[in-house]
């Protein structure tokens, strides 16, 4: 049997389904793990129950891809729109951020006249050697993403721990609660 590509579910029934999602940078490219872009991400989730009608719970921000819980509120769009819209507002928000840290001038360690990104910025961080605006990922996030409807309250749990260890895992952290990007929105 052939699965080329499998289809999305187009209801499930649960009054209040909580999606597990993760969305991945565009060739995997490390850009997450900076205080600015954290902020924007966040800012965005922040905004979604009130401009979209999805609850956003636990998440964690990784180098190169995000997870986060989601739950339709009242007047919830569909979810694939909310995707859609969030990546395109988080797109725009990241390269206008990035654009700004790479051309500014950096008087500190470079002279006054250089565009070479400062260590610690987050074009150095984007970068990794490199500057210049040449440095921002167009697109910033990859197409499509990955959605799992959960099916009960401990699924939830257990998806949310494993979430929550991914920084462990990946060896950036020992302990979960030393990686800086992760938090929850609602409760869901």
């Amino acid at each position: 049997m052939n699965h080329r590509h499998l289809k999305r579910l187009d209801r499930i029934w649960k009054d209040t389904p909580i999606f597990y999602i993760t969305n991945c940078t565009f060739k995997r490219k490390n850009i997450l793990d900076h205080k600015a872009i954290s902020e924007i991400l966040i800012s965005e989730w922040r905004e979604a129950k009130d401009r979209h009608g999805w609850a956003i719970g636990s998440f964690v921000i990784m180098p190169d891809h995000v997870h986060f819980f989601c739950c339709p509120a009242s007047r919830a769009i569909a979810l694939s729109s909310f995707i859609g819209i969030w990546k395109q507002w988080t797109s725009k928000r990241i390269s206008r951020e990035l654009t700004t840290v790479a051309t500014a001038t950096d008087r500190g360690n470079h002279g006054p006249r250089s565009t070479t990104p400062a260590t610690g910025t987050v074009a150095a961080i984007v970068d990794r050697g490199q500057s210049g605006p040449d440095i921002i990922p167009q697109p910033i996030w990859q197409k499509g993403f990955f959605d799992h409807p959960l099916r009960s309250e401990e699924s939830y749990d257990e998806k949310r721990e494993y979430v929550l260890n991914n920084p462990v895992r990946a060896g950036l952290v020992k302990n979960p609660d030393d990686w800086n990007y992760w938090g929850y929105i609602d409760f869901l």
